[in-house]
């Protein structure tokens, strides 16, 4: 890790230069009522290392980034969303102009259905039933209106990696997508370490091993920008 570190202080890479890249990071919060919400366990970990990663190869780097206690990398732009909503319109704003995008957060697929003005009041209930709605499908989405940019996905998995993985891929038109198994010792949320397996549309695999998610981060945008 220290000689790593030295040859990048000695040697920086700056491959990326010229280049805009697009990451999304972390969770979103879909309103329950005014101080209650849904959510889920992603800390933007990953999304940042790669936001950050970005930066010391040159590009010009858009973090549109959930709800985390992380501090901004140096030298990225990163523009703050809470739901899912939020997250789709930065997104598309951005994506226009960047070369590639890698969708590392975790947005919330269903959304209460309606918001309650007031804070529910429990009033004796043994329980309450909450009615949800589908959020729009960020990646879909860009999938269908991507040209030249690079797109990829990320799909958290706890079960069928391949399967799961492959359908995504083909169904949001991704030209590659990193699965990982979030049940994994080391691979799940909230730790500095992560193994991903990236699928490409040319049906190849290739397993990263587990590694810090700093240089993970570098592992994929390698892969990304491949010519």
């Amino acid at each position: 890790a220290i000689v790593a570190a030295a040859m990048a202080l000695l040697f920086p890479r700056r491959d990326l230069t010229g280049k805009h890249v697009l990451v999304s990071a972390g969770p979103t919060q879909e309103r329950i009522d005014p101080v209650r919400y849904i959510t889920n366990r992603s800390s933007g970990k990953m999304g940042y290392a790669i936001a950050e990663a970005a930066a010391a190869r040159g590009a010009h780097v858009t973090l549109v980034s959930g709800p985390v206690a992380l501090p901004v990398p140096e030298g990225v732009e990163r523009v703050s969303v809470v739901s899912s909503s939020d997250m789709f319109e930065a997104v598309h704003a951005a994506f226009s102009s960047c070369d590639g995008l890698i969708m590392a957060a975790a947005p919330a697929d269903f959304t209460p259905a309606a918001f309650a003005e007031q804070k529910i009041k429990k009033n004796g209930r043994e329980g309450m039933t909450l009615e949800l709605a589908a959020t729009r499908d960020i990646l879909k989405s860009i999938g269908e209106k991507k040209g030249k940019q690079r797109v990829m996905g990320f799909a958290a998995e706890t079960e069928h990696l391949a399967e799961n993985a492959a359908k995504k891929l083909a169904a949001k038109n991704l030209d590659m997508i990193a699965a990982n198994d979030v049940t994994a010792a080391g691979a799940g949320f909230a730790v500095d370490t992560n193994a991903v397996t990236l699928y490409k549309r040319d049906g190849s695999a290739e397993h990263s091993g587990m590694m810090p998610k700093r240089t993970l981060a570098d592992w994929l945008l390698d892969r990304l920008f491949a010519e």
